[in-house]
């Protein structure tokens, strides 16, 4: 007897349908053949799935039983197939008589005893059931919440194996999972951490309000304890909110990474994400033999945060290039290529030497020139030409930190954000990645014309600082944005001079 239900394969963060199809034949011998291209973790399924049906009171087919999982040329690597494959089995033996096999879609993984466990992807897998036509969907009860955010699709989630047959056959009638919008819309944009925290650092808070309204990349240069991770973590909080749309993307990179916390139907806020400096190429960008997401991948439409950027791998950083410019990153290997979204804001932060204390005013740094040297020649410069701004933070004076007043909240810097992004959508048209910090040379000689003027103070910075053609369109862009700030549709050569300002490492290089 021949059973068809349909299911999905997660490939990287995106669904692909897979039709599940048991038949059973009398045999001297039982044997169950699995086929489809599995990977070791579908193979293993079998003796999960066997031992559920048992442990539930079932009966194991007594003949000849082939799993075919098709398309036969996609690598199968997840086990989202138990639940299928063991409704699939009961259907094709006679167990359970199932009608309704054809008007359902089914995920999930079994454990012995038939309790259902909770899958990856479940909001990927969820969208692509509602592009195919598929109007129900029966999920992990764990996953249930966020594959219920998808609009026009009932999702039924499971406990166990027998909830999923009773489902199925009408023995149980069960409401489809709620949608969790009023949960949503009160947690959105929600952050623990504001600017008023930060005492002084008017320079750095300045740095990052033009990194954030234009979506610049900033690197932080000043000693340990300066502030430099205090200020990071708080530049998603003065970030545009979050729109149903980003979270709705956002949500589905972690939940293929299975790193989103239990009990969340979505990203609320803009992600924050804080490698440790021994993170690999792959663990950066993304791989594996069926690629995976990475962590930048994880800060889309956030902010990735590197620490102590000198100490990480050379290979993890010159990786960062092509996302840094293009907004995805694109993993290929033999048998399927996998491009991931990855458009953030660059967070970096390093000592001036290796002990941390150069320039400071009160310690004395002890490195000689070559430490110092061979400390700095660790960032390539064509990484350093892809972040915008370079700032130094010094050392917190006494009197800011004891000053009893707030400084100016994130609410107040994300209203001016706000503001010089509508001028840029006014620009360039609607878009997360439409803003200043993406210009191409097309745009930026039409929206950055210089005057007589801001042509000799450009001049003057490129032949002193010997800075590259990038870096030269790098300043025009944040100067753009500096103009933006100001409600300002000329550049002027104020705008020119601080955005020269905030290249601070190509000063230091020629001390």
């Amino acid at each position: 007897m021949l059973a068809r239900l349909r299911t999905f394969a997660l490939v990287g963060i995106d669904a692909l349908a897979v039709d599940v199809e048991v038949d059973t034949a009398a045999a001297q011998l039982p044997k169950t053949v699995l086929v489809g291209l599995p990977e070791l973790t579908v193979r293993e399924s079998v003796h999960r799935i066997e031992r559920a049906l048992v442990n539930l009171g079932y009966t194991l087919p007594t003949g000849r039983t082939i799993i075919n999982l098709a398309p036969a040329d996609l690598r199968k690597d997840a086990s989202a197939f138990d639940l299928p494959i063991a409704l699939g089995l009961l259907a094709a033996t006679g167990q359970v008589s199932v009608s309704a096999l054809d008007q359902y879609a089914v995920v999930g993984e079994l454990a012995l005893d038939g309790s259902v466990r909770p899958v990856a992807g479940a909001l990927s897998i969820a969208m692509q059931a509602r592009q195919l036509g598929i109007r129900r969907l029966i999920v992990p009860a764990s996953n249930g919440r966020e594959a219920a955010v998808v609009s026009e699709l009932e999702v039924f989630g499971v406990h166990t194996l027998a909830e999923a047959v009773a489902i199925l056959t009408g023995q149980l009638a069960i409401d489809p999972v709620t949608p969790p919008r009023e949960e949503m819309e009160g947690r959105l944009n929600c952050y623990d951490v504001d600017f008023a925290d930060v005492k002084g650092q008017e320079l750095a808070k300045r740095a990052l309000l033009i990194a954030a309204a234009g979506g610049h990349n900033v690197l932080m240069l000043g000693s340990p304890g300066s502030g430099k991770t205090m200020l990071a973590r708080r530049l998603p909080t003065i970030l545009p909110p979050l729109t149903p749309e980003e979270s709705l993307e956002t949500t589905r990179i972690y939940s293929a990474c299975r790193c989103l916390p239990s009990g969340v139907a979505l990203i609320a806020t803009r992600p924050f994400r804080n490698p440790h400096h021994t993170i690999s190429d792959a663990g950066m960008v993304g791989g594996g033999t069926i690629p995976q997401p990475g962590e930048i991948s994880l800060a889309h439409h956030g902010v990735l945060f590197l620490d102590e950027l000198p100490e990480f791998p050379r290979r993890s950083l010159e990786a960062l290039r092509q996302p840094l410019e293009e907004g995805y990153v694109t993993i290929s290997r033999a048998h399927h290529t996998a491009t991931f979204p990855a458009c953030f804001i660059l967070v970096a932060a390093m000592n001036p030497c290796p002990c941390g204390y150069r320039g400071d005013p009160k310690r004395l740094c002890k490195c000689s020139p070559l430490a110092i040297e061979k400390y700095m020649a660790r960032l390539s410069g064509p990484l350093l030409d892809r972040i915008d701004l370079h700032v130094e933070v010094p050392p917190v004076p006494y009197s800011d930190l004891a000053a009893r007043s707030d400084g100016t909240n994130s609410a107040t810097l994300r209203r001016q954000v706000e503001a010089a992004r509508a001028i840029q959508q006014g620009r360039f048209g609607p878009g997360p990645g439409r803003l200043n910090g993406r210009m191409n040379p097309r745009q930026i000689r039409q929206f950055c014309p210089l005057d007589q003027q801001g042509q000799a103070v450009l001049q003057h910075a490129v032949d002193t600082l010997g800075l590259s053609a990038r870096a030269h369109d790098r300043i025009l862009r944040v100067a753009r944005t500096i103009a933006d700030l100001e409600q300002s549709e000329l550049l002027r050569p104020h705008h020119l001079a601080e955005a020269i300002a905030y290249r601070a490492l190509d000063r230091l290089r020629l001390r």
